[in-house]
């Protein structure tokens, strides 16, 4: 085995402990004044990070692009992925429901007759993954728009 080797698999035992002691804590994030995610904690938007990798990227682009004309439904009333990156929506949501509809769907908010091919991922992540996805993604947003999401998230319901 080379040495380049032998450390590039060093580095990703390291990483994936990382990743599942990270994973296997209780839940530690509770509701703030800016809400429930944390793009400045780093070792959870590295973890984010290697789950939207995983889970998300495939539609919704690895560089949170999402998908051509997603705004508008396809041939199969179907809207295509949403960027999740400052072009896209995802910022003028709260975290809470963010959150909720990662887990749950957008059907459970918007009807039944919501054409979606999103997953539900409750049962498929975890409240903790859900959370270091989406506070890698807020991660990305700019400085500005992160504050408007912040203060979104002071805001009363």
């Amino acid at each position: 085995m080379t040495k380049s080797l032998i450390f590039s698999s060093l580095v990703a035992v390291a990483l994936g402990a990382l990743v599942a002691f990270f994973l296997l804590q209780p839940p530690k994030y509770q509701p703030s004044t800016t809400g429930l995610l944390k793009p400045g904690n780093l070792e959870l938007v590295a973890a984010g990070e290697l789950i939207y990798v995983q889970s998300c990227a495939a539609c919704h682009g690895v560089d949170l692009q999402g998908q051509d004309n997603w705004r508008s439904p396809d041939e199969e009333g179907f809207l295509p992925a949403p960027p999740h990156d400052e072009s896209g929506h995802t910022w003028h949501h709260r975290d809470e429901l963010l959150i909720e509809l990662t887990k749950f769907g957008a059907g459970s908010f918007a009807g039944e007759n919501f054409k979606t091919r999103m997953p539900q991922f409750d049962g498929i992540l975890s409240d903790n993954e859900i959370i270091a996805v989406l506070s890698y993604i807020k991660s990305t947003w700019p400085q500005e728009i992160q504050q408007r999401s912040d203060e979104l998230n002071k805001s009363p319901q």
